[in-house]
């Protein structure tokens, strides 16, 4: 049965139909721009929410608001705003840290408005367009000869970074491989071995071209997801087994992952002999730092906005990496709870687990789901993803587009 939740728009004398195609199309626009350009994604959002404000609904927002999908991201933005007011920072320093959880209040307003609208779709389509643009540009800088311009900052890669690069490129594979498991179980086999083969050139990229060292622990997760996902204990047995062969015969085969890795080890090694200064000894500084930020402000934490002061003063007298200071973290747990405390932190993982239980069932919008979430929720790890704009706008729209577009299957099932 169809659930109809009807109210007074909040703006009123406008035509919301047309007002709301233009928020799908605006969508769309963010999506394809993501992968690619900061600029265009930051000018769509904007536009995103002119167009979705005439469309409100006090009934649906309430609605939203209500669950916990909804309703604890702008908790955690609540938290944050309230935590400025205790912070050791400058006003400047405090208004920046709560400037990167603003995002989180979208999310709401894309489970209100993709719930209500059937074009939800046409994101997801945009999206994997995009990054399929940006894989066959990826191959191409790194595999034709004689190109004067390799990528930015790094050979094979076209826009943005590596990290955000394989972050997209590892979404899109695993909905690939759930796209193979459902039209090989309807007996589709082309279909199913074309889905594999795309979904097997996003992950050469990543362990053959250039990818992150992120993107080597988020492949298995959810690789043992998706076979859980679709075989159950088999599936988890076998994703297992499959994943340690094809490890094997990546590393054996990859002069690129072997060096990675290398690099990675060596650079350690380095850091505890001689304190030298590399992207390993940084990380770990960091955390070392963040740990001991915690322990003087459990509770409540520091404030929003006092990540830069805390790193400034640690730095005072140091040396080698830790003479080092930073805006961030490269832990989004770490970067919530220097500022909002353990109480910060406990909305942090119930704002994911909500998320996670949104598309809990079956069906592939509920696993694409699944993926943006848990390569979110892993990846934060290693770094403040949520606070990033790409990546954090990816999860807010990554969410709250396929979050909408389950909650509407759910409402007219």
């Amino acid at each position: 049965m169809a659930v109809r939740i009807t109210s007074l728009p909040i703006l009123s004398g406008f035509d919301r139909a047309r007002w709301a195609r233009a928020a799908d199309w605006l969508a769309v626009g963010v999506a394809v721009s993501l992968p690619w350009s900061t600029t265009a994604t930051g000018v769509f959002i904007a536009l995103w929410l002119i167009a979705v404000l005439p469309t409100l609904d006090a009934g649906m927002l309430r609605r939203e608001l209500k669950a916990a999908a909804g309703f604890l991201p702008v908790l955690l933005w609540l938290l944050a705003a309230i935590g400025v007011l205790w912070a050791d920072a400058t006003w400047a320093e405090r208004i920046g840290g709560l400037g990167k959880f603003h995002r989180l209040l979208v999310i709401p307003l894309l489970l209100m408005h993709f719930r209500r609208s059937a074009n939800g779709i046409w994101v997801v389509y945009g999206f994997f367009a995009s990054v399929l643009a940006l894989l066959a540009a990826s191959f191409g800088l790194a595999l034709i000869p004689g190109l004067p311009w390799r990528g930015m900052h790094q050979a094979g890669v076209p826009a943005k970074d590596y990290i955000f690069q394989s972050a997209n490129f590892l979404i899109c594979a695993f909905a690939l491989l759930a796209c193979g498991c459902e039209a090989a179980r309807a007996r589709q086999w082309l279909r199913a071995l074309g889905f594999v083969a795309l979904a097997v050139l996003f992950l050469a990229n990543i362990f053959f071209i250039v990818g992150s060292r992120t993107a080597l622990v988020v492949a298995p997760v959810l690789l043992v997801l998706l076979g859980w996902r679709e075989f159950g204990w088999k599936g988890l047995v076998g994703a297992g087994l499959l994943g340690s062969m094809v490890g094997a015969t990546i590393w054996f085969g990859s002069p690129y992952l072997r060096e990675r890795l290398i690099t990675s080890v060596n650079e350690l090694q380095a850091y505890r002999a001689t304190d030298a200064t590399n992207s390993t000894s940084l990380h770990l500084e960091f955390l070392r730092k963040s740990l001991s930020f915690i322990d003087t402000a459990p509770i409540i934490g520091h404030g929003t906005g006092s990540i830069p002061k805390l790193f400034r003063n640690a730095a005072v007298g140091q040396a080698g990496a830790a003479s080092v200071t930073s805006e961030n973290p490269h832990n989004q747990f770490f970067a919530v709870a220097i500022q909002l405390g353990l109480i910060g932190t406990v909305v942090l993982l119930a704002m994911w687990i909500a998320h996670l239980l949104l598309f809990r069932g079956g069906g592939l919008h509920a696993w694409f789901g699944v993926s943006v979430v848990v390569q979110n929720v892993v990846s934060s790890l290693f770094n403040s993803h949520l606070f990033d704009f790409t990546s954090g706008w990816l999860y807010v729209f990554g969410v709250g587009v396929v979050g909408g577009m389950v909650l509407r299957k759910r409402d007219y099932a």
